[in-house]
């Protein structure tokens, strides 16, 4: 499974990268007001900044919504370095641009997924990624990780070489969970990340073998 980051913070993605387990990072224009990044030059040369830091997989969003403008914005965005992947909204006109941007070489990432079909016609117009929103889902009710597992088959199904981006994760369990469903990648904010590190028995285990081996070497 590759682990993306859910942020536009560039501290919290130099902490992920230096893990060493990141693989990506997903960002949205919500992601940038929160980090105070507002007006063209400044998003682009934001964008420029993380992909600075990070291997690959550097999600851009587009903000246009009509596939002449969202053909037109996304070659822009794939310009600032070949790590990006554009990010283009589940509408007709995003399924059409996701087809025009894939013939011409350019990696995209389909978001705002909600059900299978959608998935579907993400996978079947060329998309690299598509972005089952699991907490959203979850939140009116609806299960997001049957709708990650049904996503999983269907793709499995057929042979479809778009990857499944588990999206909106929570929790710890949600990643795990989406690992056991078979879920290509996961985004999730840097807390979810680190969260996989800690155990209780591993805290008292270490406390426990610092403290024999104070004894034993004094």
């Amino acid at each position: 499974m590759k682990f993306f980051i859910d942020t536009a913070n560039l501290d919290e993605i130099r902490e992920a990268q230096d893990l060493g387990v990141l693989d990506g990072v997903t960002t949205n224009p919500s992601l940038m007001a929160k980090e105070g990044i507002t007006g063209e030059t400044n998003i682009l040369k934001h964008y420029k900044d993380i992909c600075n830091i990070v291997d690959d997989n550097v999600s851009a969003e587009v903000i246009a919504t009509e596939y002449d403008k969202m053909v037109a914005e996304g070659k822009e965005l794939a310009k600032i370095d070949d790590k990006i992947v554009v990010k283009i909204p589940m509408i007709k006109d995003g399924v059409k641009a996701i087809s025009a941007l894939t013939a011409a070489g350019i990696r995209t990432n389909c978001t705002l997924i909600f059900n299978a079909g959608q998935a579907i016609l993400a996978a079947k117009a060329g998309a690299s990624y598509v972005s089952p929103f699991i907490g959203r889902l979850d939140d009116i009710s609806m299960d997001g990780l049957a709708l990650i597992e049904q996503i999983v088959g269907i793709y499995d199904n057929y042979g479809f070489e778009t990857e499944v981006l588990a999206a909106s994760i929570r929790h710890n369990m949600h990643l795990i969970q989406c690992a056991e469903i078979g879920a290509d990648v996961a985004t999730c904010p840097l807390s979810v990340i680190t969260g996989l590190l800690k155990h209780p028995l591993t805290d008292s285990g270490l406390e426990k073998f610092l403290a024999d081996y104070k004894k034993s070497n004094k």
